[in-house]
């Protein structure tokens, strides 16, 4: 592997923004005196993105595009441009301009011999309130199967030595999260304050619906605790249960008479009856995954590159 610097770029309705964006790279780049690529893979963009790409490519033989056959999301995009980067350290970044491309450098500085993955997070978050929230909840429930202090870390502007992709190689899983997979291969990981600046063009693609959905593959892609978790709810209706039994007959015993209620008998049945419903969904949910995992559906399927002939 080559050295120097591979910068990926998902692209999703970036047509706006990712020809400023090749433009600031290669100024940074220029400044930085480091051989480079700019990897721009295009999640299905609906915008004519993907004519952008080409054009870019024709136009600098440095900028490279890979074009998905679908739409298969922001962290399967990621993995198809990591695992075509061509040297050593590979930089992630998004297509809106908030991840300014002249921070590159504070980023490699931290990269040092004893450093694999560098993160670099904004002094002050510009995103939406909710969408900060959400965001911390993500990194809360990441903290569940990487660790609590590289979660803490994670961005999505990253640098990291390349030859850790190697670990994940033959990776195929529909519900793929490359800090997970980054987790998997090192742990010499470090984060730094970067400069970020407000988004100017568009709104974000992330829906709160995404980042839901996005946290629960996440929690039940890659741990077992939500079902340490429904054995610990087991435990606790259990004893829960045995208590209010005891109860009962104590209240027999005492008085010579049982307890009265029908609504009391009713909120505990539907109390355990959710609790068991609940534990139920939980591990219907595992064997649905694993069952998807059984067909072997890709995580993602390339249908082109600006380096091939279309297929027809």
């Amino acid at each position: 592997m080559s050295p120097g610097l591979s910068v990926v770029v998902p692209v999703y309705r970036g047509g706006r923004t990712i020809e400023e964006l090749r433009r600031q790279i290669a100024t940074a780049m220029a400044d930085l005196a480091v051989d480079w690529e700019l990897v721009f893979v295009d999640d299905a963009s609906p915008d004519g993105s993907w004519k952008i790409i080409e054009a870019m490519s024709t136009e600098d033989a440095r900028v490279r595009g890979i074009q998905m056959s679908r739409n298969y999301g922001q962290h399967a995009a990621l993995l198809a441009g990591i695992r075509a980067a061509r040297f050593d350290v590979t930089i992630t970044m998004d297509d809106d301009l908030q991840h300014r491309p002249d921070q590159i450098a504070v980023l490699l500085a931290a990269l040092d011999d004893d450093t694999d993955l560098v993160y670099g997070q904004p002094e002050i978050e510009e995103h939406a309130p909710w969408r900060n929230v959400t965001s911390r909840l993500a990194k809360w429930v990441l903290a569940t199967t990487i660790g609590a202090e590289q979660a803490r870390e994670t961005s999505a502007f990253r640098a990291f030595r390349t030859a850790l992709r190697e670990g994940w190689r033959r990776v195929s899983d529909p519900f793929v999260s490359i800090d997970v997979l980054l987790s998997w291969t090192t742990t010499h990981h470090c984060a730094v304050t970067v400069v970020m600046d407000e988004r100017s063009v568009g709104t974000s693609n992330y829906t709160f619906r995404k980042l839901v959905l996005h946290m629960i593959n996440m929690l039940t892609g890659y741990s077992t605790r939500p079902l340490r978790a429904v054995t610990w709810l087991g435990f606790l209706a259990s004893a829960f249960g045995f208590a209010v039994l005891l109860y009962v007959i104590i209240q027999y015993l005492v008085s010579d008479s049982s307890v009265p209620g029908f609504a009391f008998i009713a909120s505990l049945v539907a109390l355990l009856g959710g609790m068991q419903l609940f534990g139920l969904g939980m591990i219907g949910e595992y064997l649905g995954r694993v069952h998807v995992r059984s067909m072997d559906r890709p995580t993602y399927m390339v249908r082109r590159t600006t380096t091939e002939t279309p297929r027809t």
